[in-house]
C-alpha cells in the first residue's frame, strides 16, 4: 500500500494541486486534497487548521503549503498525525516527494577549509583577528596567515596566540623557513608549505601538521618521500601536488592529484582552488563545484581558499555550501543535482512556478483589485480583477497601470516589476515581494515559519490587505 498523504490548500492552488496530484498515477492512488477554506493557500493559519481539518485524519502525513505559518510540532501533537511543511511552490512538489518528502541533509561534510588572509603581515592583530572570526563564521575551519615576500612579519607570535585565544585554528603560509620556525615555536596548527628539505625543522612525533609539497615543482616522487619522511618521525601531513592554473599546467596539475591518490591511497590530500576562482573570469561557484566534485571522487579532504579578487568575496561560502552538497550526493551515491539550489546563483534548475495557462486561469478567478505578479517563460505577468497583462519589458506594462497620481504604488510596482524582469531574463524563481534568491551569492535571513511577516508595501491604498502570489499550494 502507498503512502496516505493529505495535502492542504486554498479555493485558488486547489485545480492546479489537483493536476499535480493526477500526475503521480498509481504512486497518488492514497493521497487526498482539502480545501481548507480560503483563498489563498499561505493564508491559512494555525487556528485555521484546528477549527476546519475534520478528525480523526486518515493520513500517515500532511502536508502544508511551504509559506503557511504555523507550528508543525502543535499540530502533529494535537492531531496524532505528522505535519510537515511541503514547498512554497506546487511546480516543487515533484522533486520534494520524490525524496520521500524529507528534504536532503545538508548537515554533514568531510572536507577542511583552509581560508587565507593573504596579507597578514600588513595588517594589525586586531584587524586580523576581526577578519579571521569572520571567515570562521562564513566556513572556515582553519585561519591561514598568509605571509608576503620581503615584508616582515613582527607581530606573528602575537597574532597566532590571538587567534588561538579566539578558539580558532592557525596555519602559516610562507616561503621563509624563518618564518615557518617561528610559527612552530609559537604554537601554530599547521604550517604551509614543508617538502623533504625542510621538513627537518620540525622534531619528531611533532604535534604540527605540515602541508607537504613537491620539490621541484610537479614532482610526486619527491611528495613521497617527503611523506615517508614525515610517517617515519611520527608526523601526521597533509600532501598537496599543487593545482596549477589554466593554461599553465592545470590539465597536467589535476592528473597528478589523481595519480598521487592512487599512489597513497591513505594520505590526507589539500587541494589549493584559488589558482583556479582567483585566476580566471568566471563566476567561482560552478568552478568551486567542479573541483570540489574532483575532491569528492579523490577523497581530497583539505581546501585552500583564498578571496581576494571582487568576483570571489564569497569564495568561503561557495567552497562550504559545495562540501555539503557533494558530500549528500556522495552519500547516495547520485549525482550532485537536486539536493541544493545554494550554487545557483545566476539561473535556477526550475526558473517558472506556473504556465502562461496558469496565470490567465488565475486571473479570471480574481474578486479584488490588488495587483500580482508573476513570471512565466513568456514574460512578466501583473494582473488583478479583470486586468491581465504580460511583457518581457517592465516598463512597458506602466502605461497600463494607471497608477501616475500614486507615487508610492507607483514607486512599489516599479521596484517589484524590474525585480520580475530580472528573474525573467535571468531564468530565476520570481515570488512577489520576496528577494530573488542567489543562493550563497548573498546573505538570506532565515524566517519564523511559525508567524506571518509585518505588512509590508504591498498595498493597494489603506485599509487594504496585502497582494499574494496566488501560486503557493
Amino acid at each position: 500500500m502507498s503512502e496516505r498523504l493529505l495535502f492542504l490548500t486554498g479555493h485558488l492552488a486547489l485545480p492546479r494541486l489537483e493536476r499535480m496530484v493526477a500526475s503521480f498515477g498509481e504512486a497518488a492512488q492514497e493521497w487526498r486534497i482539502h480545501d481548507i477554506g480560503v483563498k489563498v493557500a499561505a493564508l491559512m493559519t494555525q487556528e485555521i487548521i484546528h477549527r476546519r481539518l475534520p478528525r480523526p485524519v486518515q493520513a500517515d502525513r500532511v502536508i502544508l503549503p511551504g509559506r503557511c505559518r504555523a507550528n508543525l510540532a502543535v499540530l502533529t501533537e494535537d492531531f496524532g498525525v505528522a505535519f510537515e511543511r511541503g514547498p512554497e511552490e506546487i511546480a516543487d512538489l515533484p522533486a520534494y516527494l520524490g525524496r520521500g518528502g524529507a528534504a536532503p541533509d545538508l548537515s554533514r561534510y568531510d572536507m577542511q577549509i583552509f581560508a587565507e588572509i593573504v596579507d597578514a603581515s600588513k595588517m594589525s592583530v586586531a584587524d586580523i583577528s576581526i577578519k579571521a572570526r569572520e571567515l570562521a563564521g562564513a566556513g572556515a575551519d582553519v585561519i591561514d596567515l598568509g605571509c608576503l615576500p620581503d615584508t616582515p612579519f613582527h607581530h606573528l607570535e602575537e597574532t597566532i596566540a590571538a587567534l588561538k585565544g579566539h578558539g580558532l585554528k592557525v596555519s602559516v603560509d610562507s616561503a621563509n623557513v624563518a618564518e615557518l620556525e617561528r610559527a612552530a615555536k609559537g604554537g601554530v596548527d599547521h604550517l604551509l608549505s614543508l617538502d623533504e628539505a625542510t621538513l627537518s625543522i620540525l622534531p619528531d612525533n611533532s604535534p604540527i601538521i605540515p602541508i607537504l609539497t613537491p620539490r621541484p615543482h610537479g614532482d610526486l616522487d619527491s611528495l613521497q618521500r617527503a611523506a615517508r619522511r614525515a610517517r617515519a618521525r611520527g608526523i601526521s601531513a597533509i600532501l598537496d601536488p599543487i593545482l596549477d592554473p589554466i593554461h599553465f599546467g592545470l590539465a597536467a596539475s589535476i592528473a597528478r592529484y589523481v595519480e598521487l591518490r592512487a599512489r597513497e591511497p591513505e594520505a590526507e590530500i589539500m587541494m589549493g582552488t584559488g589558482n583556479l576562482t582567483e585566476l580566471t573570469d568566471a563566476d567561482s561557484a560552478g568552478v568551486t563545484a567542479a573541483m570540489l566534485g574532483i575532491c569528492s571522487e579523490l577523497d581530497i579532504r583539505h581546501l585552500l581558499t583564498v578571496q581576494v579578487s571582487p568576483h570571489t568575496r564569497r569564495t568561503l561560502q561557495e567552497h562550504d555550501a559545495a562540501r555539503r552538497l557533494m558530500f549528500a550526493a556522495r552519500a547516495d551515491r547520485a549525482l550532485p543535482k537536486g539536493y541544493s539550489d545554494a550554487l545557483l546563483q545566476i539561473h535556477d534548475r526550475k526558473p517558472y512556478a506556473a504556465t502562461p495557462e496558469e496565470i490567465a486561469a488565475l486571473a479570471r478567478e480574481l474578486r479584488d483589485a490588488n495587483f500580482r505578479i508573476d513570471v512565466t517563460q513568456d514574460g512578466v505577468h501583473i494582473y488583478a480583477k479583470g486586468f491581465h497583462h504580460v511583457a518581457a519589458d517592465a516598463m512597458a506594462l506602466f502605461p497600463h497601470l494607471a497608477v501616475e497620481h500614486d507615487g508610492a504604488h507607483a514607486f512599489y510596482l516599479g521596484a517589484e516589476l524590474m525585480k520580475a524582469e530580472i528573474a525573467y531574463k535571468l531564468g530565476k524563481r520570481y515570488r512577489q515581494d520576496e528577494p530573488l534568491n542567489f543562493g550563497v551569492a548573498t546573505d538570506s535571513n532565515e524566517e519564523d515559519a511559525t508567524r506571518f511577516k509585518e505588512m509590508g508595501h504591498t498595498m493597494r491604498k489603506a485599509g487594504q490587505g496585502p497582494a499574494k502570489d496566488a501560486s503557493d499550494t
